[in-house]
C-alpha cells in the first residue's frame, strides 16, 4: 500500500519556502571548542552537493496542517507529557519532576505542541512561532509525509553560515553588533530571569530578526533544530575533503543545531553557527523544533550560496 502523502497544497506551501544552495567546499566546525563533549572542532573542509533548505523553521501553523491531513500524534501526545521550562509555568512547584542536573525543566502532564505549557495553554497567538515539543521521530514523520527530509548536520552548518567564512554568527563575529540584538537568546541571570532585551522571553516568530546571507531566518537562537545525523565526531579531516557527510551509523542521540532562547554564556553558550548538541530521538521539550531540506533540481533563478572557500 502506498504511504499517505500530503495534499498538493501543503506540498506546494513547503516547496515555496525552500531556497536552493549551490553547495561546494566550506570549513565546518569551531576553531576553539567551548565544551569538549560537543566535539565541534577543530574545523575541517567539507564538500556539499546542491541542496534545498527551508527559509524558516516549521511553524505551528504548518505543523497543524500536517496533523490535520495525516492524523499524526506526536511522541508527547502519545506519552502524555513533555518538558516545559519552569519560567513559563504559573506554578513550577506543581510539577516537581525534573531531569537530573537541569532543575529548570519540569515534566508537565499534557504538554505538547498545541499546549506548550500544558493544559489550558494554546497556540492561538503563536501560529507563526516554531513548533516545539516535537521529537526527532515527530520531525521525521513530518518529512516522510511531506516528501522532504531533515538536513544533514553539514548542510545545516553550511546554510547557517550564509556565505560567511570563519564567523561565529550568521551575521559576523559580534554578539550584538552596534548594540543590536540579532537573534533570540537569554539575557539576565540564568535560569531565574530572562529580561527579554531582545524582545522575546521564549520562542519568537519564525521570521523574527534579519535573515542571513542566504535568506534564512533564525539559524541561531530561538529553538534548537533537529538534524538527520546521529551524534558523533565531525567528518574526518582528509584530502580530498569528504563529500556530503551524513554522520556515524549510530550514536547516543540525534544532532541538534543552532541553540535556543535559553542559551547564555553563563550556562549554555551554544548559540554559534558551529554549536552542536544532541538528544535522544524520542525527546521533546519547549525549545526544540526543526526545519526541512530536500534534494532540489538546479534552478539558476532560485539558487544561492556558491562554494564559499574556493577549491581544496
Amino acid at each position: 500500500m502506498e504511504a499517505a502523502r500530503a495534499s498538493e497544497g501543503l506540498r506546494r506551501m513547503i516547496a515555496s519556502g525552500l531556497v536552493t544552495l549551490k553547495g561546494g567546499f566550506f570549513e565546518m566546525g569551531a576553531r576553539r571548542t567551548r565544551y569538549a563533549p560537543d566535539q565541534d572542532g577543530p574545523p575541517r573542509r567539507v564538500a556539499l552537493s546542491p541542496f534545498a533548505i527551508s527559509r524558516v523553521a516549521v511553524s505551528n501553523a504548518v505543523f497543524a496542517r500536517f496533523v490535520t491531513e495525516s492524523g499524526y500524534r506526536t511522541t508527547a501526545e502519545r506519552e502524555g507529557w513533555s518538558f516545559v521550562f519552569q519560567g513559563h509555568l504559573a506554578d513550577p512547584s506543581a510539577h516537581p519532576e525534573t531531569p537530573p542536573g537541569t532543575p529548570w525543566w519540569r515534566k508537565v502532564a499534557g504538554a505538547c505542541w498545541h499546549a506548550p505549557e500544558g493544559p489550558g495553554s494554546g497556540i492561538e497567538a503563536r501560529w507563526e512561532h516554531p513548533v516545539t515539543h516535537v521529537s526527532w521521530d515527530d520531525a521525521t514523520a513530518f518529512c516522510v509525509f511531506t516528501g522532504t527530509r531533515l538536513p544533514t548536520e553539514a548542510e545545516w552548518e553550511y546554510a547557517a553560515r550564509g556565505g560567511l567564512r570563519r564567523m561565529k554568527f550568521p551575521w559576523g563575529n559580534a554578539l550584538q553588533p552596534g548594540g543590536t540584538h540579532c537573534h533570540n537568546v537569554w539575557q539576565g541571570p540564568f535560569p531565574e530571569v530572562d529580561t527579554a532585551e531582545d524582545g522575546f522571553a521564549g520562542p519568537a516568530p519564525v521570521t523574527a530578526f534579519e535573515p542571513n546571507g542566504y535568506g534564512l531566518w533564525n539559524m541561531t537562537g530561538n529553538v534548537w533544530e533537529w538534524c538527520a545525523d546521529w551524534f558523533g565526531a565531525l567528518p574526518e579531516a582528509r584530502r580530498p575533503p569528504p563529500r556530503d557527510p551524513s554522520g556515524p551509523e549510530s550514536g547516543p542521540g540525534r544532532v541538534m543545531r543552532g541553540g535556543s532562547f535559553m542559551c547564555h554564556a553563563s550556562y549554555c553558550e551554544r548559540y554559534f553557527v558551529h554549536s552542536r548538541t544532541m538528544n535522544t530521538p524520542d525527546s521533546s521539550t519547549g525549545h526544540i523544533g526543526f526545519r526541512v531540506a530536500n534534494v532540489h533540481p538546479p534552478d539558476p533563478e532560485s539558487r544561492a550560496g556558491s562554494h564559499v572557500d574556493g577549491q581544496p
